[in-house]
């Protein structure tokens, strides 16, 4: 029985209870509650001040929870303790005792005089590490509880509605009907966004104004997705003129071609190109009437067809219906798709070119509030610099989440800071943010710091001659000065992260090397062909390339994971490598925690050094006994750095490492692989990754592995004159 089900049944029966009462009874009947309470009666007592004069309903209520409660309190009665009676090992004769305590009194019956009398103790241990084990496994599960609800509540959200249902939920064709001449600015001063019972946001202000674009940063955790389900949803008060759009999972692949499915996406359209169809077919049908004595009638059904066609066709031309195919190819050839692609049905796509039709789908919609989720995580680096390039001329409200500093400089006219409950802004871009607030910071600390200087001196003043009759008056003067100084709070310090990859020890070279490598899964369909690469220890390596061009085939063929048609790979005896997967969460076992997990791959060592480990990459404290299956994508990826460092492999290949990671453990990633003296190849989209760490970029296409002569700057420049010069 969990608490969500509780509190279900409590809001089944008596709706508008307040929430926060709610959360309470159903964690307080689940596992709050001690073995001595009587829960039943507590919480009727506490059902009965709010419910009022409805006592039948709360009767119902109460024996529906006592039915789902069985089981529990069967156990509650079990371990309930008898009365507190002790049978003595021999007669005492209570007249020689001697006199009661001094202290006996006073403590309900402990005699503290004999506390330190050297006696034995009597605690059964083995008692006691088993109620302390009972313990922390509670803690534990109260912990686990929240985020399991939570995604209990997200799925069955999920499963109610279909995406065209929602469509028109969240976005009633009336309303956009109405928006002309209403402001499209978003202002909402206090909101508050939950998450199970974890409060994200409290009180904070929520301002987006109309045709800027917004990108939200913060920690793993903080509740950055959360907060843009909460406004997707309008579970906060966004005006209901407002359009809005969440691209957060994958389409679900049917029969429709990628072009259908972007067309379909627009429901408004979709709908009244539908009606569009009935009422010239109902205008037909009236045309081919045969005259007779009901022509007034006619004439009048003629006139009201005629009317609201004329409506819905206004309605189509203002939301440039016929045009529709045209941008739609557009959209997905600017993301990747080929001609050939967009006829193809969308079940033959994977999940990573299904979330790219997912946020076709919302480009075309051309929501007033669009809302985006990691867009860059799913796609490669070309289609990311046609990305940027389109949303730079985005019309509407853009609210983006991402990590990827590059992309935020390049899309983001206002930054928001989510922390410690609440969300700041900034105007500019991320480099623009990142110096305001070094800045402001920098600002409190000095103005924090002078102020406890000046509070020391006039303290040091009135210590030192507060009680002397000449300097008295003022002494009492800077007492006053001081009770009327504001009090400052400590400046929030910057958490700081750091990874650490072991020093390897030196090779003679050559230690991997392709020559004239030809690979394909079918001889007839080559992937790569003729291959020549060098990678030694000094190599640092960035490959670039559209999705599908082989760049992790490659990968797989300097790792040995595949072997190549024809051509030779060299490899050293003695060489390490090191393999971090774009998919690297299907690796992990999500039943063990991380510490297990580190066990099973590497034996022989302490669950202390295991640990000391894992904090290596910021793993630490109970996270690291924790189900990897409950951790976010962030501390995932930490955990596979852990692995991949106790490989100690003289090369690293790393193929996406950078996707889900935040800011602060980008940067620790960043500077681990510069100061590490190893080789490293990588794929990658981010382009601040890229320029931090490689010194060489490498494209992948057409069958070739071809070294590019500048920056990644210049390729995306390239990339995007390309797509824009395709008729």
């Amino acid at each position: 029985m969990s608490s969500y089900e509780i509190a279900e049944k409590i809001r089944e029966s008596l709706p508008g209870t307040e929430e926060i009462l709610v959360q309470y009874l159903s964690g307080y009947l689940v596992d709050d509650a001690s073995e001595e309470e009587d829960i039943l009666q507590i919480a009727r007592y506490m059902l009965e001040s709010v419910a009022g004069d409805k006592t039948d309903i709360v009767g119902k209520l109460m024996n529906s929870l006592k039915a789902l409660l069985q089981e529990q309190l069967t156990l509650r009665e079990k371990a309930r303790p008898g009365p507190k009676l002790q049978r003595l090992d021999k007669v005492l004769d209570m007249s020689k005792t001697g006199a009661m305590s001094n202290t006996i009194a006073f403590s309900e019956g402990v005699d503290l005089e004999s506390i330190n009398k050297g006696k034995a103790s009597r605690v059964d241990v083995k008692k006691l590490e088993k109620q302390e084990a009972k313990l922390k496994a509670k803690i534990e599960k109260r912990a686990r509880r929240d985020l399991y609800e939570g995604s209990k509540l997200l799925e069955q959200t999920k499963k109610q509605q279909s995406y065209e249902e929602m469509f028109m939920k969240i976005n009633p064709l009336q309303s956009s009907a109405t928006s002309k001449n209403k402001s499209k600015d978003i202002h909402l001063p206090s909101i508050d966004v939950s998450f199970g019972s974890n409060r994200i946001l409290s009180g904070a202000s929520l301002t987006l104004a109309h045709g800027r674009r917004y990108g939200i940063i913060g920690r793993n955790g903080v509740g950055k997705s959360t907060l843009l389900r909460h406004i997707a949803m309008r579970e906060v008060p966004i005006p209901p003129h407002i359009s809005i759009l969440f691209v957060e999972q994958e389409i679900i692949g049917d029969d429709t071609t990628a072009l259908e499915s972007v067309l379909k996406a627009d429901v408004w359209r979709d709908h009244l190109l539908a009606e569009e169809a009935r009422l010239n077919a109902r205008l037909a049908e009236l045309d081919a009437t045969p005259p007779g004595e009901s022509d007034v009638r006619l004439e009048e059904a003629r006139d009201e067809v005629s009317a609201r066609l004329a409506e819905v066709h206004a309605s189509l031309a203002e939301m440039e219906a016929e045009s529709g195919p045209g941008r739609a190819a557009a959209l997905l050839a600017g993301l990747g798709f080929s001609e050939e692609d967009q006829k193809r049905p969308t079940r033959s796509f994977s999940g990573g070119w299904r979330m790219r039709l997912a946020l076709a789908r919302a480009l075309f919609v051309k929501p007033t509030l669009l809302l985006l989720d990691e867009p860059s995580n799913h796609i490669d680096l070309n289609a990311l610099a046609w990305l940027e390039d389109y949303l730079q001329t985005w019309p509407g409200t853009l609210v983006v989440v991402s990590h990827d500093r590059a992309f935020l400089d390049a899309v983001a006219t206002d930054i928001i800071h989510q922390h410690s409950g609440r969300l700041d802004y900034y105007k500019g871009n991320f480099t623009q943010f990142y110096s305001t607030k070094s800045e402001r910071e920098r600002n409190l600390r000095r103005e924090y710091e002078t102020q406890m200087d000046y509070r020391k001196h006039l303290q040091a003043f009135i210590d030192r001659w507060r009680y002397n009759a000449n300097r008295a008056a003022q002494a009492q003067s800077k007492i006053k000065i001081l009770e009327k100084l504001p009090e400052l709070t400590p400046p929030e310090t910057e958490e700081t992260e750091s990874f650490l990859f072991p020093e390897t020890e030196k090779i003679s070279p050559p230690l991997l090397q392709l020559s004239e490598v030809t690979f394909g899964y079918d001889a007839s369909k080559i992937i790569l062909n003729r291959i020549n690469i060098d990678v030694g220890l000094d190599s640092r390596i960035a490959v670039v390339g559209s999705n599908g061009a082989g760049k992790s085939t490659l990968i797989k063929l300097l790792t040995g994971e595949l072997n190549p048609l024809s051509g030779q790979v060299n490899r050293n005896g003695r060489l390490r490598v090191g393999y971090f997967a774009q998919h690297h969460v299907d690796t992990l076992v999500p039943t063990m925690n991380p510490v297990q997990f580190l066990a099973s791959k590497f034996p022989g060592k302490t669950e202390q050094e295991y640990r000391q480990h894992l904090g290596n990459f910021q793993i630490s404290g109970m996270t690291g006994l924790q189900q990897i299956g409950t951790l976010s994508g962030g501390q995932k990826s930490r955990v596979a750095f852990a692995v991949l460092s106790l490989q100690r492999p003289h090369i690293l290949l790393l193929d996406e490492p950078t996707n889900h990671l935040d800011l602060e453990g980008l940067d620790a990633l960043m500077s681990a692989l510069s100061s590490w003296n190893g080789g490293v190849i990588i794929i990658s989209h981010d382009e601040r990754f890229i320029t931090s760490v490689a010194r060489e970029l490498w494209v992948c296409g057409d069958g070739a592995v071809t070294k590019f002569k500048g920056d990644v700057e210049a390729y995306k420049n390239l990339i995007v004159s390309k797509v824009k010069a395709k008729p």
